[in-house]
């Protein structure tokens, strides 16, 4: 019996807004526990909670990224339970009247494009985070109140590769909105699965489980496969498959069960009676959509139409918004625009990868990549000197033509001079005349090796060889 999976993912981002949703707490990462926080974020008598309205513009910007119908009237919802990482013993979030509504996105999977349906995008307080140790458990509360936005799709995704595939690209829309770093291995994009299975061709749902707070898209991809086989083992051995809470366990890539779900749980919701609903000023919404940044798919399309990039190297480059945002500033003054290209994803990328920084750590600049581009372009450096400039920019911040000179690295291109040593070079070198004479091309080889060799590998490559060949061939006549 063959089956088809059916997927739903719920997205969960932080925003990076200056302070959090409902309070003046700062939005950080990595601070001392429990240092940024205050009485709104603990809960404490008599707090009131104050909408955040650059997290509302930010939720505005993914929405219309993900082209959804957006509700102007802003209503909050209470979600009340009790667990130990909600201080106030409930949440407020947007259960009834969600910001966005009906949205998609579509992917790539196999060179075939995939439309996947959004639900809904709403908004919502994060909770603090807990750390469990043998025999008891800590609470950082800086975490708690930080602004959110859920992103719950329809059960529209039938594999590994299309969660995948549909992550990168919800995760691209949070950079190129410029609303969240969505990075997965801090906790600001964290994922839940809602999985099941069912015969192919049937139309009714299995029962469904949930895998909650997936920190990774590989592991959302694992989660599936391993989910998938486990369901469909169940079902072909006669059992049934229980309506269960699972974790991914990141070592064994197996999910393990953590509570039952016999039951919807009912969180009692009503409207938050601490904030009133809020009309949107229509214009203001609007001139969201109007200041929208360029998104990554724009963005590809340029670089292969206006740029002449090939469809890899543009896919390549809007992988990486941060190569991407120093390519857009690069080729403001350069227009060559593929050699550009080809040095961030090759020697800037692979530093970056090596030293395990992003690159505004790296004191490259825009402009002085343009400059080393412009070197080679007028062969004052070759191709593989470019490379070692490039690396001293990036490590000791220097001017390119300051390092060229200092490494003594700017390349004979006079053709007096090096005809000059060329002659030299054969008058000293018989036997590779000879060789040349009968066909033995690796006398060329040679003879350029030692035009380096003795101009210390600045004379021009290009031009010593045309003067090579014009001098040999002259010697042989």
């Amino acid at each position: 019996m063959n089956f088809e999976q059916i997927i739903g993912l719920e997205v969960h981002c932080e925003l990076k807004t200056n302070s959090k949703m409902f309070s003046a707490s700062p939005v950080t990462f990595g601070k001392e526990p429990n240092t940024m926080i205050n009485e709104i974020d603990m809960a404490m008598p008599g707090i009131l909670p104050v909408l955040n309205k650059r997290a509302v513009e930010y939720a505005i910007r993914v929405c219309y990224a993900l082209h959804m119908d957006i509700d102007e009237l802003l209503r909050f919802d209470r979600k009340n339970y009790y667990y130990s990482d909600l201080p106030k013993g409930f949440q407020i979030t947007q259960e009834q009247f969600p910001i966005g509504k009906n949205g998609y996105l579509d992917i790539v999977v196999d060179g075939k494009t995939k439309r996947i349906e959004i639900e809904r995008l709403h908004m919502e307080e994060d909770t603090a985070k807990q750390f469990h140790y043998d025999s008891y458990s800590l609470i950082d509360y800086n975490r708690s109140g930080i602004p959110l936005i859920e992103i719950v799709t329809k059960p529209a995704i039938r594999s590994g590769a299309e969660a995948s595939a549909y992550l990168e690209k919800l995760r691209q829309v949070f950079l190129y909105t410029d609303v969240s770093d969505a990075k997965m291995e801090e906790g600001s994009m964290r994922c839940d699965i809602n999985i099941s299975i069912r015969p192919l061709g049937s139309q009714k749902f299995g029962t469904r489980t949930e895998i909650k707070n997936l920190n990774s898209i590989s592991h959302v991809q694992q989660a599936i496969e391993f989910e998938s086989l486990r369901q469909e083992k169940i079902i072909l051995d006669g059992g049934k498959v229980l309506q269960e809470t699972r974790r991914f366990d990141e070592k064994r890539k197996e999910t393990v069960a953590m509570r039952i779900k016999e039951n919807v749980a009912n969180y009692k919701y009503y409207p938050e009676p601490n904030i009133l609903p809020i009309r949107l000023n229509h214009q203001w919404v609007m001139d969201i959509k109007e200041r929208l940044p360029i998104m990554a798919e724009q963005r590809e399309k340029i670089y292969i139409d206006k740029y002449g990039l090939s469809q890899s190297e543009a896919h390549r480059l809007i992988s990486y918004k941060e190569l991407s945002d120093f390519y857009e500033e690069t080729v403001k003054n350069c227009s060559r625009y593929k050699i550009a290209c080809h040095l961030l994803l090759g020697e800037v990328l692979g530093y970056l990868n090596k030293k395990n920084i992003s690159l505004e750590e790296t004191k490259l600049t825009p402009h002085y990549l343009s400059e080393i581009i412009e070197y080679i372009d007028e062969e004052m450096i070759s191709s593989k000197q470019a490379k070692e400039v490039l690396e001293c920019v990036m490590t000791e911040g220097k001017k390119p033509q300051c390092i060229i000179e200092e490494k003594g690295m700017k390349q004979i291109s006079d053709v007096d001079i090096l005809t000059q040593l060329i002659d030299q070079i054969l008058d000293n070198n018989e036997k590779s005349i000879r060789d040349f004479s009968s066909g033995k091309d690796r006398a060329i080889g040679f003879l350029v090796g030692q035009v380096m060799k003795e101009t210390k590998g600045q004379a021009n490559p290009k031009i010593t060889n045309q003067l090579l060949l014009k001098l040999l061939k002259e010697r042989v006549q």
